[in-house]
């Protein structure tokens, strides 16, 4: 079962306190996309410039991720440079250029229309909208935002929710969403604007899973080197809806969701262990098996007499 991948795809220039890498592969849709190959065939939306490389290309196919929605536009590729602060939970933008990606609207190639299970990655809710249009009878569509889109297009955002299952996003974008302080009300709040289900990600601190009458809080594997977090909520939107579709079901179970959770916060845990996605498009899966059995086993609590 494919999963079609939205998003953008940047070319990243990275610093932080000890490192600086410049012009490397990024993008929402570059993260997730990697990240869901790991479980099921991809099928991506986006769009690049001619000055695109041509490593990339070939990164993607080698993962066997299809192309046939990639636009290959004249002129230069979106492009993002940032700088991280010791603590590596705030960063300041230093640049954004807009280039193709500002005026992009995505067009599904016919072979596209039926795919069953959809991640609208970290974009305009705009776009994302303009996707889901073009879409036959979708059977799980998942949903990425940010702040910006909260803050400049929040009627589309309020729209789009009313079309998605399930909702992405971090705690200062759920409490920014609803205004509530209290991060269980604002996943409530956000589950009466429409999606079934909400994943609310806390960073170092793990994520929230919620549904009307469920919930389900999953810590983060911890780390004691991270390089790099740009990227590491596509890689876990790309990880968790890559293995709800492997699972090949007509519905999913809350428990479905709950283990797709984890695999996406624990490749979320690869990503940042280095730049841009070269820890990820060098990981196996037996890798990624054996760190969830580990994180299984290091997670099982057991009540002492």
């Amino acid at each position: 079962m494919s999963v079609l991948v939205l998003g953008s795809i940047a070319i990243d220039s990275i610093k932080t306190q000890l490192e600086e890498h410049r012009e490397v592969l990024g993008g929402s849709a570059s993260y997730a996309s990697i990240s869901a190959s790991f479980f099921t065939p991809v099928k991506l939306v986006g769009i690049v410039g001619s000055d695109f490389p041509r490593e990339h290309i070939e990164l993607f196919q080698s993962r066997g991720i299809g192309l046939d929605g990639l636009q290959v536009a004249d002129g230069k590729t979106f492009r993002w440079s940032c700088e991280y602060e010791w603590d590596m939970n705030r960063r300041k933008t230093l640049s954004t250029e807009l280039n193709v990606f500002e005026n992009f609207t995505p067009k599904l190639p016919d072979s596209y229309k039926t795919t069953p299970i959809i991640l609208l990655g970290n974009i305009s809710p705009v776009l994302q909208n303009h996707v889901l249009e073009q879409l036959e009878d979708p059977r799980f569509i998942v949903a990425d935002t940010m702040d910006l889109w909260i803050t400049t297009t929040r009627p589309a955002l309020l729209d789009l929710l009313k079309r998605v299952d399930l909702l992405v996003l971090n705690d200062s974008e759920a409490r920014q969403l609803t205004e509530e302080a209290s991060l269980i009300k604002a996943g409530r709040n956000i589950l009466r604007l429409g999606p079934k289900f909400v994943a609310i990600k806390k960073g170092e601190h793990g994520c929230l899973l919620l549904s009307p009458d469920r919930f389900f809080s999953c810590g983060a594997f911890p780390l004691e080197d991270i390089r790099d977090p740009t990227g590491a909520g596509d890689a876990f939107a790309g990880g968790f809806t890559g293995y709800l579709a492997s699972l090949q079901k007509e519905a999913f179970e809350f428990a479905d969701l709950k283990k797709a959770l984890v695999y996406g916060s624990l490749l979320a845990s690869f990503c940042v262990e280095s730049f841009s996605l070269d820890r990820i498009k060098s990981l196996s899966r037996k890798e990624l098996d054996d760190r969830y059995k580990f994180f299984r086993l290091m997670s099982h609590f057991e009540v002492l007499e």
